[in-house]
């Protein structure tokens, strides 16, 4: 569910930049020899990341081209299929080098489809070489991973459990003791096993282990389900090039329902943060909104995860810093993590070995905040401000919704849409058009309150007060 609406991008001036939070400062910490002069042995620091997706491997391929650093990249299931919508942006293809095996399909068309089911086609403004690109993720991890490993990282197959933190990590170098489950070819059965290391990448998702032992702080999260279904071939010819999303208070009260295309299926599924508990009456709700286009579809796969919501409140500790989903970079509005996972990961990587300088030191908190949290923040707090405005704008009611579809046939908006999404810029630099844009908002927003019907009430005070 990593797609679409980065629209009315025109808000981003004035948006500022996303302002991390302050963090303790630390002293710097007391540096080891690089070797032994008892033995002349290398005394190689040892990294570990946490996660083989998109932001582990990421990062692991940094680390692991490093050779005075020892990497270890922590994974429980090789051939693990993570639960999501699988899209991914044009510029991630040529930026992480990525092979087209990996993309499924290429999306040139977008069906938006309002709440009353009015459809707006906002693929129009794409150019013949553009496109989304659909994933598995089964098969983008193992790409990422394995070109990971080539470059010498080392796989401990094991479900982290526990990380044993040292009250003095933050001025010295003490290790970290990561306590894990390490799992052999053909047991079921993980082995206790413990490794000490000098620097921790937290890469273990929303529920992330990392997190919670560097005390990073919790955040609220949406629920994502999505059911993979296979339809006639037939069927899947609809969907060669095209996705598709729902929008109304039956799929989600507060997201999007959609339809992606796969390799051999599509993926349907929903999302919400407010009403968690009534996420398969949603799920229930996407599938007889996509009507005849899935009859007779065959469901291959049920799959449910959760989304964070914004950033952690702490996401570097000592000598711990998170990326991707255990940091919280997923977008609101579009539920895009996937790019931002994987960027996250190779920008926090690229800092921390250009600070530990050919593997001679260890990096302090504060230097690691003015740099990968600094540099990221900069980069893409804009992106997360605006599309925090537009869901709160457009997606709180069927009236707004409509609103949103209607405004989804302008030109501009299309273009600025794709622009921003397939790019990762923030667009919107004509004054003219983005002044004629507001008063379209305005008029869009007057016409749907007046035409919709009332959002079906709901309440779960207990549910909604849950953090992870």
């Amino acid at each position: 569910m990593k797609f679409t609406i980065a629209s009315l991008t025109t808000l981003a001036a004035s948006a500022a930049a996303f302002t991390p939070s302050s963090f303790l400062q630390t002293s710097p910490v007391a540096h080891r020899a690089v070797a032994d002069s008892s033995t002349g042995l290398c005394m190689k620091y040892k990294v570990a990341v946490v996660g083989g997706g998109p932001s582990g491997a990421c990062a692991a391929e940094i680390f692991a081209q490093e050779k005075n650093i020892d990497t270890f990249m922590f994974e429980r299931k090789m051939n693990n299929a993570k639960p999501c919508g699988g899209a991914i942006p044009l510029c991630m293809v040529g930026e992480f080098n990525m092979p087209e095996t990996v993309v499924d399909r290429k999306v040139r068309k977008m069906n938006l489809i309002s709440p009353t089911g009015v459809e707006v086609n906002i693929g129009e403004t794409l150019q013949p070489d553009e496109y989304i690109g659909m994933c598995r993720r089964e098969i983008m991890d193992k790409f990422l991973r394995d070109r990971a490993i080539e470059f010498g990282a080392e796989v401990v197959n094991g479900l982290v459990t526990s990380i044993d933190v040292p009250a003095d990590h933050k001025t010295s170098e003490s290790p970290y003791t990561i306590n894990y489950q390490e799992y052999v070819e053909g047991s079921s059965v993980g082995v206790p096993t413990s490794m000490e290391v000098d620097l921790i990448v937290g890469a273990d998702g929303a529920n992330s282990r990392v997190a919670k032992a560097m005390d990073a702080g919790s955040y609220n999260f949406a629920i994502a389900f999505q059911e993979r279904i296979k339809i006639s071939d037939e069927k899947m010819e609809f969907y060669e090039e095209m996705a598709e999303m729902y929008v109304g208070d039956d799929v989600s009260p507060d997201f999007y329902g959609w339809v992606f295309p796969k390799y051999d299926h599509v993926g349907v599924g929903t999302g919400t943060v407010v009403n968690r508990p009534a996420i398969k009456q949603y799920q229930k709700a996407i599938r007889d909104r996509a009507g005849d286009k899935i009859a007779g579809g065959k469901i291959i796969k049920v799959e449910a995860h959760p989304i964070p919501e914004h950033y952690r409140p702490r996401r570097v500790q000592g000598r711990i810093a998170l990326v991707g989903d255990a940091a919280g970079y997923v977008t609101k509005c579009s539920g895009e993590g996937i790019y931002f996972a994987a960027k996250s990961g190779r920008m926090a990587a690229e800092e921390i070995v250009s600070l530990m300088k050919n593997g001679s030191r260890l990096p302090t908190q504060a230097e690691i905040e003015e740099t990968y949290i600094k540099k990221y923040d900069g980069l893409y707090g804009p992106t997360y401000t605006v599309l925090d405005i537009l869901q709160k704008v457009f997606y709180t009611n069927n009236g707004a919704r409509e609103a949103f579809v209607e405004l989804c046939n302008s030109k501009y908006v299309q273009q600025v849409t794709f622009d921003s999404y397939l790019y990762k810029r923030v667009q919107g630099n004509n004054p003219l058009d983005d002044l004629k844009l507001l008063g379209e908002t305005i008029g869009c927003l007057v016409k749907g309150y007046s035409t919709a019907k009332p959002d079906q009430e709901f309440s779960n005070p207990v549910e909604s007060l849950k953090r992870i």
